[in-house]
C-alpha cells in the first residue's frame, strides 16, 4: 500500500442534478487488480470514466500517475482498419507502448485473425482485439468497463482466466467494473462495492479469489456437458451475388433497345423518333466528332465534380460540426441551391466570358450541394463513443479528423458523390447549351437547328451512357472501399 498510482479524495460527480458519486476516497496501487462492483446505476462506470478524464468531477481530486488505457463495454472497433491495424491504432496516434501492436495481438490469441475486419468477427474476436488495443497502449493502468457483458457464461468464464493470465503478464494496474460477484472475487486483489454512490467497503480478497466454486455441484455437470467456451469464430458473411443478379442490368438495357425499335417501327418517322439502326449509323459516320464532343464534356465534368467537392467538403465539414454555424449560414445556402444554374449562366458569361473557367464553375456549382450536405450530415453520424475512445488516445484535431471523421463519413459522402457527378454533367450541358461551347450539349444544339433528328439522338445516347458511366465508376470505388465493412 506504499506506491498508490490513482488517488481519489472526496471525489463527487454530479449529472444533471443526480448525485452519482458521493465523497468517495479510494486509492489503487501500482500492480493491483481491483474489481468495482454495485448494483445498475450506481456510478461504476462513471468512476471510470473519471479516471480516464472522460468526465470531470464536481469537486474532489483525482491523481491518475499515466495516462491510462481503458477498454469500453462495446468492443469501439473502426470498421475501416483491419484488428491488427485496430491495435496500431494507439501507436498511430502517438500513443503506443512497450508492446508492439503484433505481441498484443497474439497475447490475446488472435494473431491468426489480424488481416480480419471486424465485419469478419465474431463478438469475442472482436472483444480480444479490443483488449489487445488496450493492452498496446501505453501507460500502466488498464481500466476494463465490463467488456465481456455481452458474451455468453461459457465464452466469458474463458475471457476471465485469459484476463487473470493476462494481469499476470504485463503486470498493469488494472481496474474491472463488473456486476458478477463471482468475477469479481475470481479474479481481484480487492474488491471494492460502490452503492448509493458511496463506496461502502473495500475487501481483500487475496487467496479467496483463486479457488474457483465452479468445479461442484449441478454446476460442475452442466459444464461439463455444455463443454469450454470458444470465442473465435469468425461471422457468416453474405455471398457474392448471383450471376444471374449480376446480368439483370444487361437485360435491361437490351429491353429498352428492343422497344426503342419496336416504337420506331410503329412509328416510322425518322424525324420524330430515328432508330437505333440510324443513331449508330449517325456514329460511325462522324466519330472523331462525337469523341472530342465527349471529351470535352467529361474534362468539365471531371473538373467541375473535383472542384464542387472539394469546397462542399470545405463547407460542409463545420457546418457539420458547429450547430450554430449552420443556423448561421443556412439560408444563404438553400438560397444558392433554389437560384437555377441556367439563371446564373449569362452572369457569368458576362463576367468570365466563354472559356474554360465558367464552364468549370457551372459544373462546380452543381455538384457542390450534395457533397455538402453528405459531409455535414457524415461528420455528424460519427458515433460519439468512438470520439470518446480517440479523447482517451489523446488524439489532436488533426488525426481526429483524418482518421476517424472522414473515414467513418466516406460511407454517406460516396453516397453524395453519385449525385453529384450527375449534376456535374448537367451543369456541363446547361453551360454548353448557353454559351454554344463544343460539347454533347452543343451537338444537340446543332443537330436540332439542321433537323438532324438522328445525330441528336446520337449525342443524347452518349450523355446517357457518359452519365451511366460516371455512376458505375463511383459505384465501383464504394464497393472496394467498403467491402469490408460489414452490412
Amino acid at each position: 500500500m506504499t506506491d498508490p498510482v490513482i488517488r481519489l479524495q472526496d471525489l463527487t460527480v454530479r449529472l444533471s442534478g443526480l448525485t452519482i458519486l458521493d465523497g468517495v476516497n479510494l486509492n489503487v496501487q501500482r500492480g493491483e487488480f481491483l474489481a468495482v462492483i454495485g448494483p445498475s446505476g450506481e456510478g461504476k462506470s462513471t468512476l471510470l470514466r473519471v479516471i480516464a478524464g472522460l468526465q470531470r468531477p464536481h469537486s474532489g481530486n483525482v491523481e491518475v500517475a499515466s495516462p491510462p488505457a481503458m477498454m469500453f463495454q462495446d468492443d469501439r472497433l473502426l470498421p475501416w482498419r483491419t484488428a491488427l491495424r485496430n491495435v496500431r491504432l494507439p501507436r498511430d496516434l502517438g500513443a503506443g507502448g512497450s508492446l508492439t501492436p503484433e505481441e498484443a495481438l497474439s497475447l490475446v490469441g488472435m494473431s491468426e485473425y489480424a488481416a480480419y475486419y471486424p465485419a469478419q468477427l465474431s463478438g469475442g474476436m472482436r472483444a480480444r482485439v479490443s483488449m489487445a488495443r488496450a493492452l498496446a497502449q501505453s501507460g500502466d493502468i488498464l481500466l476494463l468497463d465490463e467488456p465481456f457483458a455481452a458474451l455468453d457464461a461459457l465464452v466469458r468464464e474463458r475471457f476471465n482466466t485469459e484476463l487473470r493470465h493476462l494481469h499476470d503478464k504485463t503486470g498493469q494496474t488494472t481496474i474491472l467494473v463488473t456486476h458478477s460477484i463471482r468475477e469479481a472475487v475470481l479474479l481481484a486483489d480487492r474488491v471494492a462495492v460502490l452503492r448509493g454512490g458511496r463506496l461502502l467497503e473495500v475487501l481483500d480478497t487475496r487467496g479467496e479469489g483463486r479457488i474457483s466454486a465452479y468445479t461442484d455441484g449441478l454446476e460442475a455437470h452442466l459444464r461439463s456437458l455444455l463443454g469450454a467456451g470458444d470465442s473465435t469464430r469468425l461471422r457468416v458473411t453474405a455471398g457474392d451475388r448471383t450471376r444471374l443478379e449480376g446480368l439483370a442490368p444487361l437485360a435491361a438495357v437490351l429491353a429498352v433497345l428492343a422497344a426503342w425499335w419496336l416504337g420506331a417501327r410503329a412509328l416510322n418517322d425518322a424525324y420524330l423518333l430515328p432508330g437505333p439502326a440510324a443513331v449508330w449509323n449517325e456514329l460511325a459516320r462522324t466519330p472523331g466528332d462525337f469523341l472530342s464532343a465527349t471529351w470535352e464534356t467529361l474534362r468539365v465534368t471531371l473538373l467541375g465534380a473535383l472542384l464542387g467537392g472539394l469546397v462542399g467538403m470545405l463547407i460542409g465539414y463545420p457546418l457539420g460540426k458547429i450547430r450554430a454555424l449552420e443556423r448561421l449560414l443556412s439560408p444563404f445556402v438553400v438560397a444558392a441551391q433554389s437560384t437555377p444554374i441556367v439563371v446564373l449562366a449569362p452572369l457569368l458569361v458576362i463576367w468570365f466570358g466563354f472559356g474554360t473557367l465558367p464552364a468549370v464553375l457551372v459544373s462546380a456549382l452543381s455538384a457542390l450541394y450534395p457533397i455538402m450536405i453528405s459531409t455535414m450530415v457524415g461528420v455528424r453520424e460519427v458515433r460519439p463513443t468512438d470520439h470518446e475512445l480517440f479523447t482517451t488516445l489523446g488524439a489532436t484535431p488533426g488525426q481526429r479528423l483524418f482518421r476517424l471523421e472522414l473515414p467513418s463519413a466516406l460511407p454517406v459522402m460516396l453516397g453524395g458523390l453519385r449525385l453529384s457527378l450527375s449534376l456535374a454533367l448537367i451543369g456541363a450541358v446547361v453551360w454548353e447549351f448557353v454559351s454554344n461551347r463544343a460539347g454533347l450539349g452543343f451537338l444537340v444544339n446543332q443537330a436540332g437547328s439542321y433537323y438532324n433528328s438522328a445525330r441528336k439522338f446520337a449525342a443524347i445516347t452518349l450523355l446517357i451512357a457518359l452519365g451511366i458511366g460516371l455512376y458505375l465508376l463511383v459505384t465501383t470505388v464504394e464497393k472496394q472501399v467498403l467491402r469490408y465493412r460489414g452490412r
